[in-house]
């Protein structure tokens, strides 16, 4: 006579294995964002492209997309021909964040280092506000 017990026991099992990849599958699925709510790189196009450099010495650049991404940056030799020459470089880049607040990084770079200032936009939440939400 068969065992039959054994057999239920592992089809029971089999179908439990079943039913966690169904669950497992669907909430995976559940998290994939749909593209609407994400910039794709392939949707923004350019609306200004200026530049102005020939491979020596001073030059300048700028641009702006339709996703609201601009940058712009000029950099010029200080002290040409001496042993402390450098290239002094200032310009800013922005983005707007998806929840509408356009974000500017204004800076300068040399021979006292990258110094950024960041801007935010109107819309966002004052760091004031964040500070104190964290405690």
């Amino acid at each position: 006579m068969l065992d039959i017990s054994i057999d239920l026991h592992y089809s029971y099992t089999f179908l439990q294995i079943i039913v966690l990849a169904v669950v497992i599958a669907v909430v995976a699925g559940a998290a994939v964002p749909s593209g609407q709510d994400y910039y794709t790189p392939g949707q923004a196009q350019i609306l200004r492209y200026d530049v102005d450099n020939i491979g020596l010495g001073n030059y300048k650049y700028a641009y702006e997309q339709t996703d609201g991404t601009r940058q712009e940056q000029q950099g010029a030799i200080t002290n040409e021909g001496r042993e402390d020459e450098a290239i002094a470089v200032s310009g800013s880049y922005s983005w707007v964040a998806p929840n509408g607040v356009r974000y500017t990084v204004t800076y300068t770079s040399g021979v006292d280092g990258y110094n950024p200032t960041l801007e935010e936009g109107p819309g966002g939440v004052p760091n004031v506000a964040l500070i104190s939400a964290l405690g």
